[in-house]
């Protein structure tokens, strides 16, 4: 965990308009944002995954290595997610490219990319990620906002629906889970 902040802050210092977080996700936050892929059929995807404190919650929820896609458009946050994580797919792309990397029926995606306040990133993000999500599939979104970090009004032209999972006080800052799904699931 020291070996993680120590190239997070490096990040941190060297991108600062790469790496918007304070900290990295504590383990509070990755139990809390993984609950339910125990039921995941399909690929699961982590967008941002940083250091990889999602991603070790994701494969301890169950999820098999070759199921799983990670974009990360730091390149030594790639590097050091394939040295930690061996079978798991490390992509060095943006999370907006979801919907072009070779995957349909997805059953989860996992995000850590900061989408609040962002209309374009909802739709490049969130909207490319539905259209290759399989039904009944969600996206977990951390956000240290009170309020889900999609509009209502966003929510409606991307057919989706937000339900706050909860509020996890153990994490720098605090951070809040919201789950989104299709209107119709």
């Amino acid at each position: 965990m020291a070996k993680d902040f120590g190239l997070f802050i490096g990040e941190m210092l060297r991108h600062p308009g790469e790496v918007v977080a304070v900290a990295p996700s504590s383990e509070a936050v990755a139990r809390r944002i993984t609950e339910g892929l125990e039921g995941v059929d399909g690929p699961v995807v982590e967008i941002g995954p940083g250091t990889g404190s999602f991603t070790r919650a994701i494969l301890a929820r169950g999820i098999r290595p070759d199921q799983l896609t990670l974009l990360e458009t730091n390149t030594r946050f790639c590097a050091a997610l394939a040295e930690r994580f061996p079978g798991v797919r490390v992509l060095n792309r943006p999370a907006q490219e979801i919907a072009e990397i070779g995957l349909s029926g997805i059953g989860a995606v996992i995000s850590g990319v900061p989408v609040l306040a962002r209309p374009t990133i909802q739709r490049e993000v969130v909207g490319r990620a539905f259209e290759v999500m399989a039904p009944g599939g969600f996206f977990a979104q951390i956000t240290y906002s009170p309020k889900a970090p999609i509009a209502p009004e966003m929510q409606r032209e991307l057919g989706i629906r937000a339900e706050k999972r909860g509020t996890v006080w153990a994490n720098l800052p605090p951070a809040r889970i919201f789950v989104f799904r299709r209107m119709q699931d």
